[in-house]
This record gives structure tokens, C-alpha cells and sequence, in this order.
């Protein structure tokens, strides 16, 4: 039984709580959980739950039927997200940890840790202390290790986390990782637990060979009544009768752990199948079911490794799964996370002509309609779910609320996969030079036929949504010609209008997260007439006096690679091909060439263009300057890393 105290409790409340509970024959444990301070009570006891909850400082008490309380989703419902350093696992990202199976030299994890930070790993692993099967095998290099791999973690801007493989070593190891491994072979060694929880230090903790699922979430359980609040599950392959690979990767853990835990769940698909070429086939796999993030080996030669060379990418292999992850995670709606990485000599922010002086903005990030909508999704993808948000009524009201330092960022879409582009918010860029592009991301589009906990499909005669949401499931309201049709802003305010006026006949087409946001009920999932339903949204900042803008913390991994720019030409013939000709020269490849009749101005037009960045800091600059030349209005929106 958990028992969660209220925020500001008294001390001579909470003695009381402690008191109450073991005179009634419980064992009782304090706790943090997360937000929460909690009382764990274990035991025989009996005691009436309302009466606890009546208590002076019981905001609520929850009773498992699961052995491992803490880790129970029963008894916290809302995923856990663990923070090492400026790394989140869990939620709406998926973190990938990378590096050597162990640390063979300073040279070696140096030049592992800039390749993997290179291709977007965000964590550096590699073990100081290596237990081996033989007693001849390479142990590693003990503290000395440790010392090396911190410096590289510290080069590259990664948090480390590294095995801990005995009680006495936990202290010493403590100041020098930021968090700390529980090999697979000492998931079950209960003093180790003991002494790594009461450090309090985050712990990603394998599942042993042979380990059962409740066994592995109960060795979770005594790292979290030990003390530390922050775990984090890795499966990486059981012990079974196949023998072709070196284990077999239990996918089926990865969607029952996080059903019955709220602890975010990581894949080591390296120990788990034991052979290079099989390793990103189930690391790929393990995004599709649903894990938080990876932790991967790699090796620059891994022929000359000491250890597990046989399972070790090479850092070309590395990098062409992580592109891959990129592709797969908006399938799964998540997002590759990337974090700021370490550039002497060179700006955090990306360089923007025509700047503007700015107030300090705040750091809220501004979407445009309520709770649960698709633009807030795509915010939690980017910022995390603790970003602080503000919804706002209008594209409009999110260029307004960045431009007044309201927010500091903004999520707008730009282009819809059936749709094509949102041409409103690509004239508010026109219309507010001061703002500019610095990030984008795609995200799939679920559309749900949502509606009030007493409704249902037969009983409904109104369906709202955006206009958009209607065309997207044309397929699906084309079999009910009956149901009337309002427009609303956006999909999430059509499902808050329910909520409001608890409407039973009158149902929404919006996500699944705005049916949560409101407590109402999703009818019926996956109602749009085509599965390949993306929309590209970008994020927004204001230009300040030094030629630049802010980056976002979670997309600033690498220089921007892409460019969006709006121009129109002469009318008279070759002006257009002119400036296509100046891209060719300048090998800037094209990615979307867009015209639409500038309003007021028959036959005119402007060109929406988004182009590649090259390598070379000097070709773009070239073509900036002559298309000025060759075009009579000019707009660059913007520069930031491509979505794959």
C-alpha cells in the first residue's frame, strides 16, 4: 500500500500517518516518488482506506496487488521520466545511449565518444569494471577507466553511465558517473541494490538471462525503497534453448512492463542478439514496440576490441541506424531526443539576417488551441512534457505571443503529407519579419471519433473538428451521411466543447491525448481514410539584436542542414529558371519548389522554397546574395535541423 502525503505536510501530521499504520501491524518506508513524498506500508495489517484518507496530510492512498509497490503503475499511473544531467528518458523521446563494451584506453573512448555524439547519441556507456565468465578474460581498467571515460563524457557534452559490479566499489564510483549500471548478472545481488539506491543516483537496471518479469521489476523495487527515485528498466535478451544468437530479445517485455510499470523501459539489442548485423534490426524493432531509448555497443574497430567485438557497430553502422530511428520514431509518435552539444569557438544560436532587437523572452512555448491538441504533441516532442506551455487561439496569437516575448518559442504547422502546405501560417512569416524558423519535426496524424463516456456511434447526429479533420476522414463520414458537421478552430477545442456542454449525441474528431486532456472517450480509433497522415509543424522564435536566434535546447544537436525562403520574380521569361540556375551552381539541393498568387496582384506569385544546406559555410551566403539580385521580394524564414 503507498500512501501519498500532500504537498506542505506537517511534521506531526506525517507522525501520525506513521503512527496509524503501525499500530495496525504495518512496516512502514518514506519515500519520494517522483513529485510525491509517499509512506510505503508493508505487512499483514489491516486497515480501513477511507479512514487512512481522511487523515490530516493523506492526499490519497493507493493499494497494489503487486509485490513491487513503488514500481507499480497502480501506484503511480503517469510514466516516470528519469533526468541524467540534460537527458530525459522516457515520455515522448527516445534516448539513445551508446559506446564501447568496455574502456580500453583514453584514446579509445575519446574517439568512440565524439563518433557516437557525432550521429546523435546522447549518453556515453562503457564499462570500467568488467565481469567476465572467464577469470583470464579483460576485466577492464578499473577507476583509471572510469577517469577516461568521465573526461570523454565531458568533451563530448554526454552524461555516463557506466556497471557497478561490487558494494564497495559503489562510493568510490559515485562522484565520477553520472549514472550508475546494474550488469544483468547482479540484477539479483540485493546488498549491491541496497547500497546503489541509497546514493540516489538514476540506475538503468538490466534484466538478468534468466529473470522472470516480476523478478526483474522487483529488483527495481529495492533500488526505489533503498532510495533512489530514479530507474530505469533495460531488457537485453533472456536465456532461452536458441543458440544461433547470443540471447533472445524478449520484444514482448518492452508493452507488459510498461503496463504494469511506470518506469520508462530501455533495449540493449547488442547483448541480446550478440551479432553485428542483427543488432539494428532489433534495435528497430525495439522503437516499434515501444521502448524509451536504446543502449548500443560500438566500436571504432571493433576486430581489435577486448571485449564483445563480435556485437560492437561500427560508427558507419551507428549512424545509419540512428537515421533510421529518426525515420521510424514519428510512426510510433515519438521523437529522436537530441541535446546541445559542446562547439568552442562557435555560437549556440543560428545565424538569421534582418534581426531585431528583443526583450528576454519567456520560456513558455506557445501552440495554437487547447489541451490535447495535435500542436501541443508535437511541443511535448520537441521540449518534453515538463515544458512550460501557452495555448493561444490562433496561429496568429502564437506569431503574436513569441513576437512580445509571451513565449519564447512557438509551434505552428506548415504542410500537411495529404493537405500540402497551410498557406495562413506561411503569410504570417511574411507578415512578421521579426520571427523565424529554427526547428521542425513530422508528426503522424491518428485521427479518433471522440465523444462523451455515455455516447455512442449509433446515438451520434453531430460531429465536430477542424475542416481539415473532416477531409482526412472523408471515407469514415461518407458511411454516416446523416451526421451534421460543424467547424471548429482546431480539432482539440471540438472535443473541449463536448467536455464542456456534456453533449451525448454530439462527437469530435481529434487525437487520442485530447480525449484524455478532457476526460471524455475515444468511439473509435484510426477513422482517417489514409494511414500516411502527416503533418509538418515548425518551431518558432523571434530574431534578437545580435543576428541570431535561440536554439531549442532539445534540437540543437549539430548545425542547421535546411533552409526555408519565399521570393518572387519578374514577369518576364527565364526569371525563375534564373534563380533555380543559381542554386544548381552553388550545388544547394532543392526540396520543395511551391507557388501560390500573391493576394491582390493577378498572376503574380510567390515561391515557397526549402532547400539543403551544404557543408561549406560560404555557399549559402553566395546564393542569398545573388538571388537578392535576381527577385523582387526576398524572405529567408529561417534555418534549422531537418526532420527525417
Amino acid at each position: 500500500m503507498i500512501v501519498v502525503l500532500s504537498k506542505g505536510i506537517s511534521t506531526h501530521d506525517k507522525e501520525m500517518v506513521r503512527i496509524y499504520l503501525k499500530d495496525r501491524g504495518f512496516a512502514i518506508r518514506d519515500q519520494v516518488l517522483g513529485d510525491d513524498e509517499v509512506i510505503g506500508a508493508t505487512g499483514k495489517g489491516v486497515v480501513d482506506l477511507r479512514e487512512l484518507g481522511l487523515l490530516p496530510g493523506v492526499e490519497r492512498v493507493a493499494a497494489t496487488s503487486k509485490p513491487y509497490e513503488l514500481a507499480s503503475r497502480e501506484s503511480k499511473s503517469a510514466d516516470t521520466i528519469v533526468t541524467v544531467g540534460p537527458v530525459k528518458i522516457g515520455g515522448a523521446r527516445i534516448t539513445v545511449i551508446a559506446g564501447p563494451c568496455a574502456v580500453e584506453s583514453r584514446e579509445q573512448i575519446l574517439e568512440t565518444a565524439l563518433r557516437v555524439r557525432e550521429s546523435g547519441a546522447v549518453m556515453l556507456r562503457g564499462g570500467a569494471y568488467k565481469p567476465r565468465s572467464s577469470p583470464y578474460a579483460f576485466q577492464g581498467l578499473g577507476m583509471q577507466g572510469l577517469e577516461f571515460m568521465k573526461a570523454a563524457g565531458e568533451a563530448t557534452g554526454m552524461p555516463i553511465v557506466t556497471e557497478v559490479v561490487s558494494p564497495e566499489f559503489a562510493a568510490a564510483m559515485n562522484d565520477l558517473t553520472d549514472m550508475f549500471q546494474i550488469g544483468a548478472r547482479n540484477m539479483q545481488n540485493f546488498e549491491l541494490l541496497k547500497k546503489v539506491g541509497v546514493l540516489g543516483k538514476p540506475v538503468l537496471l538490466k534484466r538478468g538471462p534468466s529473470a522472470t518479469i516480476e523478478e526483474w521489476l522487483l529488483s527495481a523495487e529495492y533500488l526505489l525503497a533503498a532510495g533512489t527515485r530514479d530507474v530505469v528498466l533495460c531488457e537485453r535478451g533472456i536465456r532461452t534453448f536458441e543458440t544461433y544468437t547470443r540471447n533472445t530479445l524478449d520484444i514482448s517485455a518492452i508493452p507488459v512492463v510498461k503496463g504494469l510499470s511506470h518506469l520508462p523501459v530501455l533495449v540493449d539489442p547488442s547483448h541480446a542478439v550478440g551479432i553485428r548485423a542483427k543488432v539494428s534490426p532489433a534495435a528497430l524493432a525495439a522503437v516499434a514496440a515501444g521502448a524509451d531509448g536504446l543502449t548500443v555497443e560500438v566500436h571504432p574497430r571493433p576486430d581489435e576490441a577486448l571485449s564483445d567485438g563480435p556485437q560492437s557497430l561500427f560508427p558507419e553502422q551507428f549512424e545509419r541506424l540512428m537515421r533510421d530511428i529518426e525515420a521510424l520514431a514519428p510512426v510510433v509518435g515519438k521523437e529522436l531526443l537530441r541535446t546541445p552539444q559542446p562547439s568552442p569557438g562557435r555560437s549556440s544560436s543560428v545565424s538569421i539576417p534582418g534581426a531585431t532587437a528583443a526583450q528576454a523572452p519567456s520560456d513558455k512555448v506557445a501552440f495554437s488551441g487547447e489541451s490535447g491538441a495535435y500542436a501541443e504533441q508535437a511541443l511535448v516532442r520537441a521540449f518534453g512534457e515538463e515544458a512550460p506551455r501557452l495555448a493561444v487561439s490562433s496561429f496568429r496569437a502564437v506569431f503574436d505571443a513569441v513576437l512580445d516575448g509571451s513565449a519564447g518559442f512557438g509551434m505552428v504547422p506548415v504542410e500537411n503529407s495529404l493537405a500540402g502546405s497551410i498557406h495562413g501560417v506561411y503569410d504570417l512569416f511574411l507578415r512578421y519579419p521579426d520571427i523565424a524558423m529554427v526547428g521542425e519535426l513530422k508528426l503522424r496524424i491518428v485521427h479518433c471519433l471522440i465523444g462523451d463516456e455515455k455516447a455512442s456511434i449509433e446515438n451520434i447526429s453531430i460531429v465536430r473538428s477542424h475542416p481539415q479533420g473532416f477531409a482526412q476522414c472523408r471515407e469514415f463520414l461518407d458511411k454516416h451521411p446523416d451526421w451534421q458537421l460543424e467547424a471548429c478552430n482546431d480539432t482539440a477545442t471540438a472535443v473541449a466543447s463536448i467536455a464542456r456542454e456534456g453533449a451525448t449525441k454530439v462527437a469530435a474528431i481529434a487525437g487520442e491525448p485530447a480525449a484524455k486532456a478532457h476526460g471524455l472517450r475515444v468511439l473509435k480509433t484510426g477513422i482517417e481514410t489514409n494511414p500516411l497522415n502527416y503533418t509538418r509543424f515548425v518551431i518558432i522564435a523571434r530574431r534578437n539584436g545580435s543576428d541570431s536566434v535561440p536554439v531549442p535546447p532539445s534540437l540543437g544537436s549539430g548545425q542547421p542542414n535546411k533552409a526555408s525562403l519565399v521570393f518572387s520574380v519578374s514577369d518576364e521569361p527565364g526569371s525563375l529558371f534564373s534563380c533555380l540556375r543559381i542554386m544548381s551552381e552553388q550545388g544547394i539541393n532543392l526540396s520543395k519548389l511551391e507557388s501560390r498568387p500573391i493576394q491582390g496582384k493577378p498572376w503574380e506569385y510567390l515561391f515557397y522554397v526549402d532547400v539543403t544546406l551544404p557543408e561549406g559555410e560560404g555557399a549559402f551566403d553566395t546564393l542569398m546574395r545573388e538571388l537578392k539580385t535576381k527577385t523582387r521580394e526576398f524572405h529567408f524564414l529561417g534555418s534549422y535541423r531537418a526532420s527525417l
